[in-house]
C-alpha cells in the first residue's frame, strides 16, 4: 500500500468538493485510508462473479466495465477516466457479486479504498455518508440519461453525444469498444467516423 502525495490529495479534494464539501476533520478521516494504486493496460481489476472490493478514484488512464453475454459477446457498459470515481459500484455498495468485468484500457493510476473501510467511515461520519449518497445519485442520473439515449437516439445522435461529452476517447479507446458502448454495429460505426465531422 502506497501513501498518496499532496498533489494527488489536492486533485482528489478538488473533485470531492465539487460534489459535496467535507469539513477539515471529516476530510482527514476520509482521505487517510485511501492508497495509491497503478495498473498496466488491459488489466482486469474485477471479474464477473466476484464482489467488488474497492472504490477507485481515477488519477490517470481510461477504464471500462463490460458484460459478457452469450457466445462471449462483450457489451461495454461504461468508460471511466480522470477525474472520476470508478469500479463496479453496484457490487461494491450492495455486496452482491458483480455481473461485470472492470478493466484498464490504458495504463492507469488510482487512489483506492477497501469497501468495508468506506462502509465503516459512512457509519462513523454522516457527511461521508452524504457524499456517497450524492455520488450514487449522480451515477443513477447518468445511467438513466444513458438509457434514454440508447432507446431513443439514432446511431448518429449517440455518436455526436459521445463526441460532445468525451471526444478524447476516440484517440484512447479501441473503436470496437466505443461501437459496443453505443450499441452500434462496427461497420456502421466506421461509416459514422467517415461521415460525421469531428
Amino acid at each position: 500500500m502506497e501513501d498518496i502525495t499532496s498533489i494527488q490529495e489536492n486533485t482528489f479534494r478538488k473533485f470531492v468538493d465539487g460534489t459535496y464539501v467535507l469539513d477539515e476533520v471529516t476530510w482527514g478521516a476520509f482521505v487517510k485510508d485511501w492508497s495509491y494504486f497503478e495498473a498496466k493496460r488491459k488489466n482486469i481489476l474485477t471479474t464477473a462473479g466476484e464482489v467488488e472490493k474497492y472504490v477507485y478514484f481515477v488519477l490517470e488512464g481510461v477504464q471500462r466495465a463490460y458484460y459478457v453475454g452469450e457466445n462471449d459477446k462483450e457489451a461495454t457498459i461504461v468508460f471511466t477516466y480522470a477525474p472520476s470515481f470508478s469500479g463496479v459500484a453496484d457490487s461494491a455498495l450492495t455486496g452482491l457479486p458483480s455481473k461485470y468485468y472492470f478493466e484498464t484500457i490504458t495504463s492507469s493510476q488510482f487512489l483506492r479504498i477497501r469497501i468495508e473501510t468506506l462502509n465503516k467511515l459512512m457509519e462513523e461520519h454522516r457527511p461521508i455518508q452524504n457524499l456517497i449518497m450524492r455520488l450514487a445519485s449522480l451515477s443513477l442520473y447518468g445511467v438513466l440519461a444513458r438509457q434514454a439515449e440508447i432507446q431513443s437516439f439514432s446511431s448518429e445522435e449517440k455518436f455526436r453525444t459521445l463526441l460532445h461529452r468525451s471526444p478524447h476517447l476516440l484517440q484512447l479507446v479501441p473503436h470496437k469498444y466505443i461501437a459496443s458502448y453505443l450499441g452500434i454495429d462496427a461497420t456502421n460505426f466506421s461509416k459514422l467516423l467517415g461521415s460525421v465531422k469531428l
